[in-house]
């Protein structure tokens, strides 16, 4: 696949791409305050990788990845070897923020932008596991209550890294 677009051009069109507050993490983060799951602050710039949202009393980051620019979406095959390149560059990015992070005593979970729009409740429900694991205790909006979206989670069989 050749580029056809000039570098100035390129980049321009680059610059434009979101990289935070983009619409998969504007829902999540709606869902999450809608099941009383709030306390999290975003982006912090003193934490690896700059998770979208972190809970710093319980120590849970989570990322909301766009499954194109994070490997899960890409088609090797038919792409240019500097994209094969970025790519594989971003994937090894967020394995070693992965990695400072839980060495930190985080947890992290990621979520792809696809398994937000898919699956909302389950997200929500992950990130609601993790806090309870954490020892969070407190106001759960959701109409599910303990169990709703974490069992809905684990009977559809989302998966995030934690």
């Amino acid at each position: 696949m050749v580029d056809s677009l000039t570098p100035e051009r390129r980049s321009r069109l680059m610059a434009r791409v979101r990289q935070k507050n983009t619409g998969p993490e504007l829902a999540l983060r709606a869902a999450l305050r809608a099941a009383g799951l709030v306390g999290y602050r975003l982006h912090r710039r003193d934490l690896p990788g700059r998770p979208d949202l972190a809970y710093g009393r319980w120590r849970v980051a989570v990322f909301v990845d766009g499954a194109f620019w994070h490997g899960k979406r890409f088609d090797r095959d038919r792409a240019s070897q500097f994209w094969r390149d970025k790519i594989d560059a971003n994937v090894a990015r967020d394995e070693r923020v992965d990695s400072e992070l839980a060495a930190a005593g985080w947890v992290v979970l990621r979520f792809s932008d696809i398994q937000v729009k898919a699956d909302l409740r389950g997200c929500v429900g992950a990130v609601d596991e993790a806090l309870a694991s954490a020892g969070r205790i407190g106001d759960r909006r959701d109409a599910g209550q303990r169990g709703g979206p974490a069992s809905e989670r684990a009977a559809t069989g989302v998966s995030c890294r934690a």
